[in-house]
């Protein structure tokens, strides 16, 4: 099976609602997306941020995420940090190592690729792995993942500080970058970011509503070469494509809302699970 993460890359947002601390905002939000994460099952989760911005992994990781510290906050950059497991041996056979080709699908609390969930790896769990076991805390050989020195993550059960966990030796097949600032944003749209790398290089997901950028992207390790620099918040589908040798080496998957201004506000459904962090600022209660 596919080694597959999703990396959350903890960027600066664009706008803060009136009122309400810049500093908490992107706390809550980021809170938020790395609970949401840790609730797929068959990926590993990671986050990304820049150096100036390692306090802000501190504050939300689990213990065992990964925290990747890259020179600017794109999404290329992420996926130059990640290590790409090594080429399957000539004779492998076909099946052996083949990218699945079922989405991450909701099923309860936790999501599945393709098949029976193997149990939530929730946010009491640690980070969600493939095959539903933690993948240990060996640190990547090819990313700039680290522990982080200051115990300031969020305490596991056993109260212990975040450190990075990884792919180890192996590397990943596949991998997934996406933004901070979309708390609400279903796991099954995660998925379907994911799901067209079994016959395609990249993958691609739009921002709703007014204005450039993504949502995310995903590609098969190692990267393209073809693959242009992307800042989220500004980067098209169309760019994407017009990089490709081909227009089909792209895939343009489901998009969803980020909280860019007051008019996204609207998109946040309090009947809808998750976003607690978010929910709780922005209703005035302590966080």
């Amino acid at each position: 099976m596919a080694r597959r993460v999703v990396v959350a890359l903890l960027a600066p947002v664009a706008w803060t609602p009136p009122g309400i601390d810049p500093a908490r905002w992107r706390t809550a939000l980021a809170e938020d997306v790395v609970d949401l994460l840790a609730t797929l099952n068959e990926v590993e989760t990671a986050v990304a941020v820049t150096p100036a911005d390692r306090w802000l992994a501190d504050a939300v990781v689990w213990p065992g995420t990964a925290v990747y510290e890259v020179p600017e906050p794109t999404a290329d950059a992420v996926l130059a940090a990640l290590p790409a497991a090594p080429p399957a041996p000539a004779n492998a056979a076909p099946a052996e190592g083949a990218p699945p080709t079922g989405p991450i699908e909701p099923t309860g609390s936790a999501a599945s690729i393709g098949g029976a969930p193997t149990g939530p790896a929730g946010p009491t769990g640690g980070a969600a792995s493939i095959g539903g076991a933690p993948t240990g805390p060996a640190a990547p050989t090819g990313g700039a993942a680290s522990t982080g020195d200051a115990p300031t993550g969020r305490a596991g059960p056993t109260g212990g500080a975040a450190s990075a966990g990884g792919p180890g030796l192996g590397g990943y097949d596949q991998a997934a970058v996406v933004v901070a600032d979309a708390p609400h944003v279903p796991g099954l749209v995660l998925g379907k970011l994911l799901r067209p790398l079994s016959s395609r290089p990249v993958a691609v997901a739009p921002v709703e509503g007014d204005g450039p950028g993504l949502l995310g992207v995903a590609a098969r390790l190692p990267v393209p070469d073809w693959l242009p620099a992307l800042h989220l918040d500004t980067a098209t589908p169309a760019q994407v494509r017009a990089a490709a040798p081909g227009p089909g080496d792209v895939a343009v998957t489901a998009g969803w809302r980020r909280l860019r201004g007051p008019g996204d506000l609207g998109s946040l459904d309090p009947a809808v699970e998750g976003w607690d962090a978010t929910r709780a600022l922005l209703s005035g209660r302590p966080g």
